[in-house]
């Protein structure tokens, strides 16, 4: 392993999280590592989703959250070293659902660029291709790139989505459970396309495929009722949990 890959990316320490008076995280603590594969794993309900969208503030627009600890990314803590869009740029996030933008492929890869003030054309269309390429998006959409997104297929709308957010070259990318929604074919480009593009950012995913978890991640971590039970490198987490709710959960007793 080389010395970029056993630096922490991602540092949280003692996070606790409130929805109102309702206490969703409980005390986490977890290392996040530069180009590594974090999964978080756990039974629905358990804060997984809430944890994750912590790392790039995006409950900063809900009403009534909390949060009391710290996370802090590239030695810098979120909360007060970090303008919450620029944050947010840097470490992108794909959700559940494909949610392409009711435009055409190309503008809605474009979009996040101009937004960000580039305006060239010429910059612009190489800005789409390599996103599109390191999506592995390109050759399945280059005859189509002015025709509506919403026209393609759901697993290829679903790497239009990981493309849209590397248009804006984060260092950071989040999944939340982003092959839920599509057929094994699809998930198996998803988790390829992961593979490779963890070479260039570091992957936090969230996901309930146990399968999935232990094929494609590096790290894993067991939420259980808004707390971290387990986590270490993958293959110990699988094969040799230190506590019994882990080796319970992964082996299908509950969840």
């Amino acid at each position: 392993m080389d010395a970029t890959a056993q630096q922490a990316k991602i540092t949280v320490s003692d996070l606790n999280f409130f929805y109102g008076d309702f206490q969703a995280l409980h005390h986490v603590s977890l290392e996040m590592e530069a180009h590594r594969v974090t999964a978080l794993i756990g039974p629905s309900g358990c804060g997984k989703s809430t944890f994750i969208r912590c790392l790039n503030r995006m409950h900063d627009v809900m009403k009534g959250t909390r949060v009391i600890g710290k996370i802090v990314y590239d030695q810098k803590d979120i909360y007060t070293d970090y303008d919450a869009i620029e944050l947010r740029k840097r470490i992108g996030m794909v959700f559940q659902k494909p949610n392409p933008f009711p435009m055409s492929v190309y503008d809605n890869i474009a979009y996040g660029p101009k937004i960000h003030g580039i305006k060239g054309r010429s910059r612009l269309d190489a800005i789409v291709e390599k996103s599109l390429r390191s999506a592995a998006l390109w050759d399945e959409v280059k005859d189509r790139l002015y025709k509506p997104a919403l026209d393609i297929s759901g697993g290829q709308q679903q790497r239009l989505c990981i493309a849209r957010m590397l248009a804006v070259n984060p260092d950071v990318v989040l999944m939340d459970e982003p092959t839920s929604s599509l057929d094994p074919i699809s998930t198996s480009k998803i988790e390829d396309l992961i593979d490779t593009l963890k070479h260039d950012y570091t992957i936090i995913i969230v996901t309930h495929n146990m399968q999935q978890a232990g094929r494609i991640s590096d790290k894993t971590a067991f939420f259980y009722e808004g707390s971290i039970v387990e986590s270490g490198p993958t293959e110990k987490i699988f094969f040799n949990p230190d506590d019994p709710k882990t080796e319970a959960y992964i082996t299908g007793k509950f969840g």
